[in-house]
């Protein structure tokens, strides 16, 4: 398992390293994201692919990590190509100035060890020994496959609003939009949640480190480089308007009962 996780670190190191060289000549930091989502996707699904005695499993795990990171990959690099650098990065560009290039260096090696801890819960499932077909395994499979169609509406709502003139300084807030202000991260940690499903087993205590990669996803999201850098351009561009939003809908859960109601 240690052996395994290494991999996946080290491979999606490399391809960061790659991804930082490609970025700084395309004068876009938007492309990191792009080739961490194949690279995670990828290399996770091949070592998945060689991990465990029951073929369905391997293959079953190794498709949807497939299935997430094309998904998430495609979706980065129609957004990127073309268009102006990321929020984020575009900040942290303002703010490094000079530095900016060798921050961003540290910031995608960082990468590597982030997708090895999320790999241990797609091998623990991968390499469950149990032949039979579960209750848990049926859970499992639903949330990934829910996850990746709810990620998928997400992304496509908010680019039919980003697409329509009349909506040119305003604010999302319908369909899922109208539920999270981050529906794409919540449906991204409920992606993750499958994997325990798939994987825990009393069989295993060891096997209970599978949380960590919800977890880790959910903490990264909410509170590293998701949701603050994000809402702090929104912030800036938005003002009262986006903290009226911010008052009444969840950040990533939902937010239940009279807060959300207005």
């Amino acid at each position: 398992m240690l052996l395994a996780c290494a991999a996946v670190g080290a491979g999606v190191a490399l391809v960061m390293l790659a991804a930082w060289v490609f970025q700084a000549y395309a004068q876009n930091a938007g492309w990191v994201d792009v080739f961490w989502s194949f690279a995670t996707g990828g290399i996770a699904a091949l070592t998945a692919l060689m991990a465990g005695p029951v073929a369905w499993r391997r293959i079953m795990v190794a498709a949807l990590l497939l299935l997430w990171g094309v998904r998430l990959g495609a979706h980065i690099a129609r957004r990127v190509a073309g268009a102006p650098e990321d929020a984020r990065y575009a900040r942290m560009r303002a703010a490094q100035g000079a530095g900016f290039q060798r921050h961003l260096l540290l910031f995608v090696l960082i990468q590597g060890p982030f997708s090895a801890m999320l790999a241990i819960a797609a091998l623990y499932a991968a390499r469950l020994p149990d032949p039979a077909f579960r209750l848990w395994d049926a859970l499992g499979l639903g949330l990934a496959v829910l996850a990746v169609a709810g990620e998928t509406l997400a992304d496509e709502q908010m680019r039919r609003f980003r697409g329509n003139g009349a909506n040119k300084g305003k604010i999302c807030d319908t369909g899922l939009w109208g539920v999270s202000r981050h529906p794409n991260y919540l449906f991204e940690c409920l992606f993750w949640c499958a994997y325990p499903a798939l994987g825990l087993t009393a069989h295993n205590p060891w096997s209970l480190l599978s949380l960590l990669a919800p977890v880790l996803m959910y903490l990264t999201l909410r509170y590293a480089s998701g949701v603050p850098p994000l809402e702090e351009a929104m912030l800036a561009s938005r003002g009262d308007a986006y903290r009226r939003y911010q008052a009444r809908t969840g950040a990533i859960l939902p937010r239940l009962g009279r807060a959300a109601r207005g």
